[in-house]
């Protein structure tokens, strides 16, 4: 297929520790968060935050930039906080409902993500890789997919800061969203079909790439302007294959 080729990276198994809690690689659950020197190098916030990268899974610490908050112009900082967006009215931080992705589609219905969407709280989440399955065989085999130009992933999200009430700790955390791959060359193989939906209405889902050129306008544009750029990675950037066999 143009554009791809196998990142033939070993993995002993489907399975990741984390932190003493297991999390299944895959359906967007998984990603390589990229050190801070590099995304020092390619998105220049302003602060630093001593972050060493490595795998991220569902409620685990991440980074993430946003535009910062007590600059009444623009520039940007990197943030770190829980991967999975913690309501605000939530009565703990320590929500056990998935909140690590979210349906671009639905940002302005859903009830964890509307508020944080109609303020602006939007993120670029970087990332070397992150992990998908594919079904194709009748069984699950992970694939990997990084960028062809060998950059960081730039992912779409927004963010939330959520207080604790008795105690006054600020919490900081993001979700990644998703957009609808069903007419997508490659993004639309991966995860497991549903048996009681037909071909085409399986809702395949991808993460959404934010490229460099439209940061700004992600960050720091309109709901308006935001929408345009809420689109499945073209299959030229992507570099993909099983991480497994």
């Amino acid at each position: 297929m143009g554009g791809l080729r196998p990142v033939g990276l070993p993995c002993v198994s489907v399975v990741v520790r984390l932190a003493g809690q297991r999390y299944a690689a895959g359906v967007c659950n998984l990603y390589g968060s990229t050190r801070e020197d590099a995304i020092q190098k390619y998105w220049r916030p302003r602060n630093s935050v001593a972050w060493p990268g490595g795998f991220v899974g569902p409620r685990k610490p991440g980074a993430f930039l946003r535009r910062a908050n007590d600059d009444p112009s623009y520039s940007r900082e990197l943030v770190i906080g829980r991967w999975g967006l913690i309501p605000w009215f939530s009565k703990t931080a320590d929500i056990k409902y998935a909140t690590n992705n979210a349906r671009s589609e639905e940002l302005a219905q859903k009830a964890s993500f509307k508020l944080p969407w109609a303020r602006g709280q939007r993120c670029i989440i970087p990332a070397d890789w992150f992990d998908e399955p594919n079904w194709e065989s009748g069984k699950n085999e992970w694939w990997r997919f990084r960028r062809a130009d060998g950059d960081p992933w730039g992912l779409a999200g927004i963010w939330a800061t959520w207080t604790d009430k008795a105690s006054g700790e600020i919490h900081e955390s993001y979700t990644m969203l998703t957009a609808n791959a069903d007419a997508h060359p490659l993004m639309r193989r991966m995860h497991k079909p549903d048996p009681k939906l037909g071909p085409d209405d399986q809702d395949k889902r991808s993460v959404i790439s934010i490229e460099q050129a439209d940061v700004d306008q992600w960050l720091a544009g309109t709901v308006s302007e935001a929408l345009q750029l809420l689109k499945v990675p073209p299959v030229e950037i992507i570099a993909a294959g099983p991480s497994s066999r």
